[in-house]
């Protein structure tokens, strides 16, 4: 068991500074809004992490098949991020903006972000190759997939509320000027994952295939 959470540990951390549309808006929201917005927000991405975990387990080399037989649902979730991205860009400033959200906001905020993460298929492709790969030596056993998986989703969530510390303290550098542009650049962003998202359902199989993601994982 000690062996599972070392070996746990590194991939937590890892995770946590995966570049994409999470981090960027993670960043956004803590700086803006405050640290429990952050809290928030980063609740309903770790939840979405572990509904997918849990489909994972349960539909296994199944779903993976589908997921690579299905290529809409690369083009469903990047529309979503592609729209989401647009709005965030062209939107209005509001004349006063206020950077604590309101105790009403938290639930708001906790399903933005699991929206966010839940709409990326690639997090379940994800989370579906890491079982594959990882399974068998974890003897795919139930007891030693959950001390494994709990301790990554624990570290992961660990390092985002360090993220979120570092970020509240930009709040003081942060002018309204500078605030529009930090939503327009997130905006860019989430525009560019879902073109990605896109092109990969467009793309034939063998030019973007799951099991082939996989086996590169493997070997690193």
């Amino acid at each position: 068991m000690i062996e599972d959470i070392q070996a746990a540990i590194p991939l937590g951390f890892l995770l946590s500074f995966m570049i994409g549309p999470v981090f960027f808006v993670l960043l956004e929201t803590s700086a803006t809004k405050g640290f429990r917005a952050g809290v928030s927000l980063d609740i309903g991405v770790i939840f979405a992490d572990l509904v997918f975990l849990l489909i994972a387990y349960f539909s296994s080399y199944q779903l993976l098949e589908n997921l690579s037989n299905e290529p809409g649902l690369f083009v469903f979730g990047g529309m979503i991020l592609l729209v989401y991205g647009i709005v965030l860009f062209v939107k209005k400033p509001k004349k006063k903006t206020h950077l604590q959200a309101t105790k009403g906001n938290y639930l708001g905020l906790f399903v933005k972000g699991f929206l966010l993460n839940f709409i990326n298929i690639g997090v379940l492709a994800f989370w579906l190759g890491l079982i594959i790969v990882v399974g068998p030596s974890l003897d795919n056993s139930p007891d030693r997939m959950i001390v494994f998986f709990g301790t990554v989703l624990l570290v992961y969530f660990g390092t985002d509320l360090l993220k979120i510390l570092l970020a509240k303290q930009l709040k003081r550098y942060l002018t309204q000027e500078r605030i529009v542009l930090i939503k327009k650049g997130l905006g860019i962003v989430l525009v560019i994952c879902g073109i990605v998202l896109i092109v990969k359902g467009f793309l034939p199989k063998d030019k973007f295939d799951i099991q082939d993601e996989i086996e590169k994982i493997e070997k690193l």
